[in-house]
């Protein structure tokens, strides 16, 4: 099973292993290595029927239910502006990672292979609830300040852009059934670091709690 992702800002796609799937509301205990982890929304299907090279008409068939998540980015050494890159992790081909957040935040690395990293939740909801403009939203509490957050994505032709996402990884990858596409809502963000502490993460889709999951370091 693929997740397959269309970044924000780019007609392309690549894969996550399935390893990063996350969907039961267990706990992200972080990798010592990793200081800060960024955060993106998205929109994704579920695949129900194998195919490639998807024509716009039939998109329809070719999923069953739909959702809304975040896609969590680890970076090991994000405030480092000198010296050699690490070479323990690759970023995705496909993304200019360096302008992926503000330049008074250069990131050196973000890693997308990660375990538990995909926070693609079930259970998923019909496809056409996609037809109206739905808010999602994300909230953070940060244990050792207190502090919390939120912020909110209307999902106004989500359908389109999933749909668009569909057709588009179909021309360079086979869809197999039970993969996931997700489309990303926005920039990357930082969600938590590890001077901050730990983070509590909830968020709410259709007046529900569709995750809620603490990031440990």
């Amino acid at each position: 099973m693929n997740i397959i992702v269309k970044p924000y800002g780019s007609d392309l796609c690549y894969c996550r292993p399935d390893t990063t799937w996350e969907r039961e509301n267990k706990d992200f205990y972080s990798p010592e290595c990793v200081n800060e982890i960024y955060w993106t929304p998205v929109v994704f299907a579920r695949i129900s029927k194998a195919g490639k090279c998807v024509g716009s008409k039939f998109v329809g068939r070719y999923y069953d239910a739909v959702g809304c998540g975040l896609l969590m980015y680890c970076s090991e050494q994000a405030m480092i502006s000198n010296g050699p890159l690490p070479t323990s992790w690759a970023p995705p081909p496909t993304r200019g990672w360096e302008n992926a957040i503000s330049d008074h935040q250069p990131i050196r690395q973000l890693s997308h292979i990660v375990d538990k990293t995909s926070i693609l939740p079930h259970p998923l909801f019909q496809p056409v609830v996609l037809e109206d403009a739905k808010e999602f939203t994300v909230s953070t509490k940060v244990a050792g300040t207190g502090s919390n957050a939120e912020a909110s994505v209307i999902l106004s032709g989500a359908k389109d852009l999933l749909e668009e996402a569909i057709c588009n990884a179909s021309q360079l990858t086979s869809l197999r059934i039970g993969d996931f596409v997700a489309v990303e809502l926005r920039e990357l963000q930082k969600l938590a670091c590890r001077e901050d502490g730990n983070v509590a993460v909830k968020g709410e889709f259709c007046e529900k709690e569709i995750f809620s999951f603490n990031i440990i370091f």
